[in-house]
């Protein structure tokens, strides 16, 4: 895997508009049984192609668009919500691109009204032309209507499909992957569409799925084809009888819209990035999920101005679009912190009482540097990447903020968190985070501690049970306060 600045991808495809009018209803039209839907606000996002495009240009990845836009209002404001974050390259559309609006109440759809799509796509153009010739890495994001079709493109990305990846996401109007690309991300369904002759009876099941992927990868002659099994992950398979799964977390949003074009623009990534498929469809998976616990399209914010795109790592939830979305919809949100350094059963204890408290949960996380300066040299023992892959693979837990100060005060600043959780036994004792807190209205809780569990007692044990000799530091006591200063007042160091 390469360091430093990401490899660019072209994002080749058919660029929507998408809208979402969010309101209250809280009665029936008095002419039929529908709600009213009241107060809407507008958020418009791009979507098809524009969405994958936006997503890789997120991870902080240079994107160019390869897409088709014509002379009317949907399409200048494609244009408007797409230019500060991708490089545009425009075919001429002779019509409108398609429109979709959702119509959303209290985070669930009622209904989805889709205008225009009747364009045609014209020729390509000499900056096209070079964009594809050049590409290092190119998505396919095929929404059916015309740009994955277009002659020349087909044979532009067949000549690039035999020297970089190409991954293919295809829809049911689209033509087939040209051949020799790297991968095809079909989802269940469309797979069934696409091989109806393929299985016998519903498309259901791993064997189904896997005798599916197997039959495509060798018709479409792709090295691999990742079938999109929503909240169970995807399958893998080179067109052989042993498939690679690759399960999904646990989620709990509601919105699952753009989680496909967030599976396909991680993968396209990954590949870029120099990982094998294999890596690839496992972080592509991690991603989606990611993706749907923040809240799917939903939460999708594009304003327009450069620097607005938060520039996440894939696979792991911004913790401020977290807060924010929890926010927008009057929610709570709960925060805790420590260096969590050998999870144990008294920490997830701890984080499942802590999330019981809101809506989501941040958990602040010491970095190495700083773990090292409260601890000693010979910690943590476990480096903070993991230490966060860990955390954010608890259910409890919907994003993980890795600190580098001493003390959590700056990053609770920037979250504001309506309450702080603190495990341990604090009662005769002034917290520092209490006034903190306070400055903008929230709340510091004490929940109990789980007593005899601690790193350090954990560690010892591992230490004796291996024979090494090596003694493990002796620290005060977790059960009570852990990093009192002076005054017995505990100081900002945490578990």
């Amino acid at each position: 895997m390469t360091r430093g600045t990401p490899p660019p991808l072209v994002v080749v495809g058919d660029a929507l508009l998408d809208r979402d009018l969010s309101g209250r209803a809280e009665r029936l039209c008095p002419d039929a049984p529908v709600p009213v839907v009241e107060a809407c606000t507008e958020r418009a996002r791009p979507g098809g192609a524009g969405l994958a495009a936006y997503l890789a240009a997120r991870d902080g990845r240079d994107v160019t668009l390869v897409t088709a836009l014509g002379d009317d209002p949907a399409s200048d404001r494609i244009r408007d919500l797409l230019q500060p974050y991708v490089r545009l390259v425009a075919l001429p559309l002779h019509g409108r691109p398609v429109e979709k609006t959702r119509i959303r109440v209290d985070g669930q759809s009622l209904l989805r009204v889709d205008s225009g799509g009747e364009g045609r796509v014209g020729a390509l153009t000499d900056a096209a032309r070079q964009a594809l010739r050049a590409a290092r890495t190119v998505l396919v994001s095929d929404y059916g209507r015309g740009v994955a079709a277009q002659p020349e493109v087909r044979e532009l990305l067949a000549a690039r499909a035999g020297v970089v990846p190409v991954v293919w996401d295809p829809h049911p109007q689209g033509p087939p992957p040209v051949p020799g690309v790297r991968l095809v991300t079909p989802n269940s369904s469309e797979a069934a569409g696409f091989a109806p002759d393929a299985v016998d009876g519903p498309a259901t099941g791993v064997r189904a799925v896997s005798r599916l992927a197997a039959v495509l990868a060798r018709r479409w002659r792709a090295t691999a084809v990742a079938v999109t099994l929503g909240r169970h992950g995807a399958l893998l398979s080179y067109g052989d009888g042993h498939p690679l799964v690759a399960p999904a977390p646990e989620v709990h949003g509601a919105d699952a819209c753009g989680a496909g074009d967030r599976f396909a623009s991680a993968v396209a990534g990954l590949l870029a990035d120099g990982a094998v498929l294999s890596e690839a469809v496992l972080g592509g998976v991690a991603a989606a999920s990611a993706f749907v616990a923040e809240g799917g399209a939903s939460a999708v914010y594009v304003d327009g101005r450069p620097g607005h795109a938060e520039r996440a790592r894939p696979g792991r939830p911004d913790p401020f679009e977290v807060v924010s979305r929890v926010r927008a919809a009057g929610g709570t949100v709960v925060a805790t912190g420590g260096c969590f350094d050998l999870l144990h059963a008294g920490h997830v204890s701890t984080l499942r009482a802590a999330r019981a408290l809101g809506d989501c949960l941040v958990v602040c996380l010491n970095s190495d540097e700083s773990v090292r300066r409260l601890k000693g040299p010979g910690r943590p023992f476990v480096p903070q990447e993991d230490r966060a892959k860990v955390l954010q693979a608890l259910e409890c837990v919907d994003a993980v903020l890795v600190f580098d100060e001493d003390t959590p005060e700056a990053a609770l600043d920037r979250l504001r968190p309506d309450v702080w959780a603190k495990g341990g036994d604090y009662a005769d004792a002034t917290l520092p985070e209490a006034a903190l807190l306070a400055r903008w209205g929230g709340q510091v809780v004490v929940l109990p501690y789980v007593d005899g569990r601690s790193t350090t007692n954990l560690a010892r044990v591992v230490c004796q049970s291996a024979g090494d000799g090596h003694p493990v530091p002796r620290a005060a006591d977790h059960r009570t306060r852990e990093h009192a200063g002076k005054g017995g007042v505990p100081t900002w160091r945490s578990r």
